[in-house]
């Protein structure tokens, strides 16, 4: 047996998001953020959005509010957990875990869609050639490559959060990899998840599985509902331009 339940929770709009947004909206070639991925904080908006979080966690019925909680160690996933747990008033423990962590982009890392193609021509053919789920930039990770992380965590989820429901709040790309294998989707199913539509920032998506064992059933997908509900605005900026759908 395993976890009963799983909710993914995408981290609150950060600065790094609405940088990328505005280079990609102005036709520059790079992103204008000054630090590393792994520190890049959550903006005002992402803030708000990681309270109504908490809030929604605070009025679920006790029989579906997780007992366990995960985030990757990103400033942006992080604060967004100790946010949402810290409002909900609920007493749990907010484990990080590096497997967790967003997709690594090497050499692309902060260059826009423009820029990839004006500055590494030759990966952006191969990108094209190799396909969005084994593209896998010098440096940086495929999506086959965060897979294999991704297995590995939810095997010690199963095996430390036994029967627990869980929460775990990491990013779009992630999220996304995780309903592919919890889901038995095929490459083809993922890529068209993907390309449907952004996973918001503090969306929620809730996966079930009552037996503790075998695929999982999405009872909601990228739910921004609560946001409404508490007034904080709904935003979806994308990641790296292999997570961005229509890319």
């Amino acid at each position: 047996m395993g976890a009963t339940q799983l909710l993914l929770v995408r981290h609150g709009e950060s600065i790094g998001n609405a940088a990328a947004s505005r280079a990609e909206r102005e036709g520059a070639e790079t992103i204008d953020i000054a630090m590393r991925d792994a520190d890049v904080p959550l903006s005002e908006t992402g803030e708000r959005q990681a309270t109504a979080v908490g809030a929604w966690l605070r009025d679920l019925d006790p029989e579906q509010r997780p007992t366990r909680a995960w985030t990757s160690p990103y400033v942006r996933a992080a604060t967004t957990g100790q946010r949402a747990i810290a409002e909900s008033g609920l007493d749990l423990l907010l484990r990080g875990d590096e497997r967790l962590r967003d997709r690594e982009l090497g050499i692309t890392d902060l260059l826009t869609t423009r820029g990839f193609e004006a500055r590494l021509p030759f990966e952006a053919e191969r990108r094209r050639w190799l396909g969005k789920f084994y593209y896998r930039p010098p440096g940086g990770e495929s999506w086959a490559d965060m897979t294999l992380r991704a297995r590995s965590v939810l095997a010690d989820i199963d095996l430390i959060d036994d029967g627990q429901r869980v929460m775990i709040v990491c990013h779009d790309a992630m999220i996304l990899i995780l309903r592919y294998i919890c889901e038995g989707m095929t490459e083809a199913q993922l890529l068209e998840t993907s390309q449907r539509s952004a996973v918001a920032n503090a969306s929620l998506t809730r996966l079930s599985r009552p037996s503790g064992s075998g695929f999982w059933t999405a009872d909601s997908v990228n739910d921004v509902s609560h946001l409404a509900d508490d007034g904080a605005p709904v935003t979806t900026h994308s990641g790296g331009m292999d997570d961005r759908p229509n890319h």
